[in-house]
């Protein structure tokens, strides 16, 4: 029997969400490893690698609203979670929430099955906003990827 494949299984990529948190999609950019480095120097970009890998990718895909890279040849990249901007946070909402999240995370190849997915209301006072706890188990098997987001507005 073959062992489980390990982190390095799940790739590498250019780290574009600092601390594997954003509030917007389209605020996201490159990371240098050495955030006060001379700009007209050669800049180290910073990595994601193996289990951050496909943390960001998740979030990445969680936050880039549907369609939106179909421009680039992506039409089906992103989630419809922006379409909850706005809605009254009532079960529908949290349904809905729940659909589009896992439509998303369908679609990401590394992600071999969805192990816990909570959508609820974080804080009764605020009644605009749903958090959303998600685990997935990577494909080759490792430990369980935990993510966590927050639809606000």
């Amino acid at each position: 029997m073959a062992p489980a494949p390990g982190p390095e299984a799940l790739g590498a990529d250019l780290l574009v969400a600092p601390f594997l948190a954003a509030t917007e999609w389209d605020a996201l950019d490159l990371v240098s490893t050495d955030p006060g480095q001379d700009r007209s120097l050669p800049i180290d970009l910073a990595a994601a690698p193996g289990v951050d890998c496909l943390r960001q990718a998740l979030l990445l895909r969680l936050l880039t609203p549907l369609g939106a890279l179909a421009d680039l040849g992506h039409p089906d990249y992103g989630s419809r979670l922006y379409q909850l901007v706005g809605a009254e946070r009532n079960d529908a909402a949290r349904l809905a929430a729940r659909l589009y999240v896992l439509q998303a995370v369908n679609q990401e190849r590394r992600v071999a099955e969805v192990t816990s997915l909570i959508v609820e209301r974080p804080d009764p006072t605020r009644p605009d906003a749903l958090r959303i706890s998600l685990s997935v188990r990577p494909v080759g098997g490792g430990d369980p990827v935990a993510l966590g987001l927050e639809v606000a507005g």
